[in-house]
């Protein structure tokens, strides 16, 4: 999915469609973050285009500061915006890429990446970058993932589908035949039953592996770097 000009800006109202309980997400994540945390914490957040964890975690915590990285010229362009119109630019710092670009290592005192992994196809690449993020975090740091996951051939998966397709039905104005047009594109997407979602976690060396969300298409787990 290219995340030209057009989506970047529509992002926002997009994914409270995708994912119904977005914001209530973020504030669990958050509650994770502070209870887990240092006052001061430096935090590192994967795929932060858009801005939305940077400035609801900003706004909220004074004293944290951020490091963000995303592949999307235009999507940092949305986050940075809100950064300085909220006035956090200071306290955060963008960059263009993946988490490899992010020379830091084990510095950071906590770790997200939230809605990526699923655009990650292979399971290689997948592993290599929970394994690089967790190389960039302090000891029994907490880190929080959330990504779309299951099995696609599986009936449970078919009816959390159907769901998520009633729902953009039931609050848009999309006919059948557009979002049958966006299932296409959801269904090209790298997806990955929740069992083999923890082992992922637990070869990339996190511990105390918690499922904590669950919407429709996505989950959410949080963990330790062990």
């Amino acid at each position: 999915m290219e995340f030209n000009a057009t989506l970047a800006k529509q992002y926002d109202s997009g994914i409270r469609r995708a994912l119904p309980t977005y914001d209530s997400m973020i504030r669990l994540i958050q509650t994770f973050l502070r209870a887990n945390s240092p006052e001061d914490a430096h935090i590192l957040v994967i795929g932060a285009g858009g801005g939305n964890e940077v400035t609801n975690f900003g706004l909220n915590n004074p004293n944290w500061t951020f490091i963000g990285v995303d592949p999307s010229e235009m999507m940092l362009a949305v986050a940075k915006e809100k950064c300085k119109d909220m006035g956090l630019s200071e306290r955060v710092v963008l960059l263009q890429g993946t988490v490899e670009n992010v020379v830091t290592v084990n510095r950071f005192d906590a770790a997200t990446c939230i809605l990526v992994l699923h655009f990650i196809h292979s399971y290689e690449e997948k592993l290599k970058t929970l394994q690089e993020i967790h190389t960039r975090l302090k000891p029994d740091a907490p880190f929080v993932m959330v990504s779309k996951y299951g099995d696609p051939n599986s009936d449970e998966f078919q009816e959390r589908l159907i769901l998520w397709k009633s729902y953009w039905l039931d609050t848009t104005k999309l006919s059948v035949e557009e979002v049958d047009e966006m299932e296409k594109e959801i269904l090209s997407l790298s997806y990955l039953p929740e069992d083999v979602v923890e082992q992922l976690l637990q070869q990339a060396g996190f511990t105390r592996i918690a499922k904590f969300f669950s919407t429709t298409l996505f989950g959410g787990w949080i963990c330790y770097k062990a």
